[in-house]
């Protein structure tokens, strides 16, 4: 059974996850996702479904930034860690792109193993207003 040590760290590890992706630090992200790890955007555009495997996922996050020109970020606002190798990631995503701009709040679960992801998937408060600017 995992230690608050553990939750701890792994909290931690998806708190340097947040601070990579909003910088680009493709090989502090490489680190932190196992190479068989899946992601689950939500949606129905471009840019949702399942990415499977870190080189996916590392993709996927690419297209978000070229798609935006790099403004996309998520702020985290919230970590939640239980005891079972869960964390909850609650942040505020904000991009631009094509004359549109995002700002939903939105959530991750991820699923962690011998601290590195493993599974992530995303809840988007507003997945209409998100299905659109990516669309």
């Amino acid at each position: 059974m995992p230690t608050v040590m553990t939750q701890n760290k792994n909290a931690e590890a998806v708190r340097r996850g947040y601070q990579a992706f909003n910088t680009a630090d493709m090989n502090t992200l490489m680190e932190l996702f196992d190479e068989k790890a899946i992601w689950h955007a939500p949606g129905k555009n471009p840019v949702s479904g399942d990415f499977k495997g870190r080189d996916a996922i590392l993709a996927h996050f690419g297209k978000l930034g070229q798609e935006t020109g790099g403004t996309v970020k998520a702020e985290l606002r919230h970590l939640i860690a239980d005891e079972e190798g869960r964390v909850v990631g609650v942040h505020h995503t904000t991009a631009q792109r094509a004359g549109k701009r995002l700002a939903i709040d939105c959530c991750v679960v991820f699923e962690l193993k011998h601290g590195k992801v493993v599974s992530a998937r995303e809840y988007v408060y507003d997945l209409h207003a998100a299905d659109a600017f990516w669309s």
